[in-house]
């Protein structure tokens, strides 16, 4: 088979997932405005986010084991085409005078359903796909976050634009055009690939189930630094959440100019994320990995919320957020590669599955907390409560001995483990 060939099918999920996120992006910023828009309430977007992530934790949860059964090219399709047609019916219900509230939370708790399994088929095919084309671990992990930065930085320019100029309503149809674009890329080009096929097992049954998660959630737990990791994340998560769906909107609203101010900002951070990962993959193995993922925390999480607190204008905030993505860029891309390295192939879509789903759960409760303190306490207020818990969380990688590990060794893991957890596990981090 020629190079050519051979490196087309991780070119196909790469562009795939590009194509997919920059419509992610656009919903990111188009769904919040929306609400901000239909309803003026802080707190109603809130909860249209609560709606939107909730069922995110559930499939996340579920997923691993449909995932492994139905096969992973047939889930990245399948959820592809499902959150198109859920994002399409929401602009097209308002502009026939039919759209309720209900009917927008409800809408986008398909989208959060039927979303986390199909990135997390995708995700879990990298290592095989890298192995066919050729290209080691570490530098198809980075570019796999590199591709994903790049896309939301896109994406996010786009939709301040967009917004401004055709309203919230078409972005969330072009949205609905980039799950259809993205399924077809990967219905094209993954194709006659063992590992995107359905595993041989036994039938989907309650029984099935528990054995599978249990085996996720066992080997997720039998390591130190592996609940080190989730409970940051499992922190960090929420409050990202809040800052991203609630907290930044309503600051651009109603101290930066509007929806364009919002997507520069968005643009800014994810460019400059999308550099922090391709210097991650060029040099940051030359690095120790736990301070320099505790550095590019620190960067990424407590200042944004306390300049957006206590300075007035667009260009502070936007510094801070540069500053701030180059040290997010280089997050996926470490846990990532401990990941690919530590977690055996036939427990892969399991583990990403249960680990996804533990740092969700915070998640649905981060823009929901984020509306409340708003009306309650204004937003200043809440940009402070919610910048003091991210300093706190992340000064843990600099304070407990568990952290050690992320500098420890990777032990060798066979692509065709056993079904139940190795004698000595090691962590399958999250995506932060």
């Amino acid at each position: 088979m020629s190079a050519e060939r051979r490196r087309a099918p991780l070119a196909a999920v790469l562009t795939a997932n590009a194509v997919s996120i920059t419509g992610n992006s656009l919903t990111h910023i188009g769904v919040p405005w929306f609400a901000l828009e239909t309803t003026g309430s802080a707190a109603k977007a809130g909860l249209v986010a609560f709606c939107a992530t909730l069922p995110v934790v559930v499939s996340a949860l579920t997923g691993g084991p449909v995932i492994d059964r139905l096969g992973r090219r047939r889930v990245s399709i399948a959820s592809d085409l499902v959150c198109a047609l859920a994002l399409a019916t929401i602009p097209l219900l308002q502009r026939a005078g039919a759209l309720e509230f209900w009917m927008l939370c409800a809408l986008m708790g398909v989208t959060g359903l039927f979303h986390a399994p199909g990135e997390t088929a995708r995700y879990v095919l990298i290592p095989d796909l890298a192995t066919a084309a050729g290209t080691s671990l570490s530098r198809a992990a980075s570019l796999f976050d590199a591709v994903s930065r790049g896309a939301r930085m896109a994406g996010a320019a786009l939709a301040g634009l967009l917004i401004a100029f055709v309203g919230a309503e078409t972005v969330l149809l072009l949205d609905a055009a980039t799950f259809g674009g993205s399924a077809l890329l990967v219905f094209v080009g993954v194709r006659r690939l063992s590992a995107a096929d359905p595993k041989p097992s036994a039938p989907i049954t309650l029984a099935a189930y528990r054995t599978d998660l249990r085996e996720g959630f066992v080997f997720l737990l039998r390591t130190r630094l592996l609940l080190a990791v989730m409970l940051l994340v499992l922190l960090t998560n929420g409050l990202d959440q809040g800052w991203s769906s609630v907290l930044l909107p309503v600051h651009a609203k109603e101290e930066l100019g509007g929806a364009s101010r919002l997507g520069l900002l968005v643009a800014v951070f994810g460019g400059c994320a999308l550099l922090g990962a391709l210097a991650y993959g060029a040099i940051g193995h030359r690095f120790p990995r736990r301070g320099l993922f505790t550095v590019a925390f620190l960067l990424c999480g407590m200042p944004k919320f306390a300049v957006a607190a206590l300075t007035d204008g667009t260009a502070p905030l936007a510094v801070t957020m540069a500053v701030g993505g180059l040290g997010a860029g280089m997050l996926n891309p470490i846990l990532t590669t401990v990941m690919y390295e530590r977690v055996p192939e036939d427990l892969r879509s399991r583990v990403a599955g249960v680990s996804t789903a533990v740092v969700l759960v915070t998640t649905p409760l981060g823009g929901l907390a984020a509306g409340f303190l708003i009306e309650q306490t204004g937003l200043t207020t809440a940009l402070l409560a919610f910048g003091g818990l991210y300093l706190a969380g992340t000064l843990g990688p600099a304070v407990f001995p568990s952290w050690r590990d992320l500098d420890a060794p990777a032990p060798l893991v066979s692509s065709s483990a056993p079904s139940r957890p190795s004698p000595e596990p090691a962590a399958s981090p999250p995506r932060p």
